[in-house]
C-alpha cells in the first residue's frame, strides 16, 4: 500500500469540493485527508488530498482528477520535494500531579498550551504526520478527552521555476 499527497489548484467556486469528493466516492476510493482554502489569488483555492492504495489505483486517481474541468493544476507532493504540515488540538485530562509531565511533553514537541481548566489541558501542535502520531501516543496515558486534526496541507519546496 502506498500513499499519495496531491495539491490541487482549483477554481474557487461553489460545487468544486463536491465534484472532487464525488469523484472519489463514485469510484470507491477513500480520502484519508482533505483540506481546502483560498490561495493568494481569490479566483483559486488549493486542495490537499491524501489517499492510500495500490500504486495503480493512486495513478488512476491522479488521472481522473486531471479530467475535472475545475482542476487547474495537480502537484504530487513527494516527501523529499515538499513541506507538509498538519494541526492537531488535543484536550487531555490533567490534574495537579500530571500537569507538569504534560507540559514537559508539550515542550519537547514544541506544542502550545492553549487552554487550562481545573481538570484538563488543551494543547495545539503543528507538524508532519509522524510527529503528530508520536505526540498523540505520548499523551494517551493521560486520557485524551477530545482530539481534532485539520488534515495535511503542503507546498513544493523552492521557487516555481526550480521545480
Amino acid at each position: 500500500m502506498s500513499q499519495i499527497v496531491l495539491s490541487l489548484l482549483v477554481d474557487n467556486q461553489a460545487g468544486v469540493l463536491s465534484r472532487v469528493s464525488g469523484l472519489f466516492s463514485r469510484r470507491g476510493y477513500n480520502i484519508d485527508s482533505l483540506t481546502v482554502g483560498e490561495t493568494e489569488n481569490p479566483l483559486y483555492s488549493r486542495m490537499t488530498v491524501v489517499a492510500n492504495g495500490e500504486p495503480e489505483v493512486l495513478e488512476q486517481i491522479e488521472k481522473q482528477l486531471a479530467k475535472l474541468v475545475d482542476v487547474v493544476e495537480i502537484t504530487n507532493l513527494a516527501p523529499n520535494k515538499s513541506v507538509t504540515r498538519e494541526l492537531v488540538l488535543i484536550k487531555v485530562s490533567a490534574n495537579a500531579e500530571n500537569r507538569h509531565k504534560i507540559t514537559e511533553i508539550a515542550g519537547i514537541f514544541r506544542a502550545n498550551i492553549v487552554d487550562i481548566y481545573s481538570n484538563s489541558m488543551m494543547l495545539e501542535m503543528t507538524g508532519g504526520m509522524q510527529k503528530i502520531e508520536a505526540f498523540i501516543e505520548l499523551l494517551k496515558p493521560f486520557e485524551i478527552l477530545q482530539l481534532v486534526r485539520t488534515g495535511v496541507t503542503g507546498l513544493l519546496r523552492g521557487s516555481a521555476d526550480e521545480n
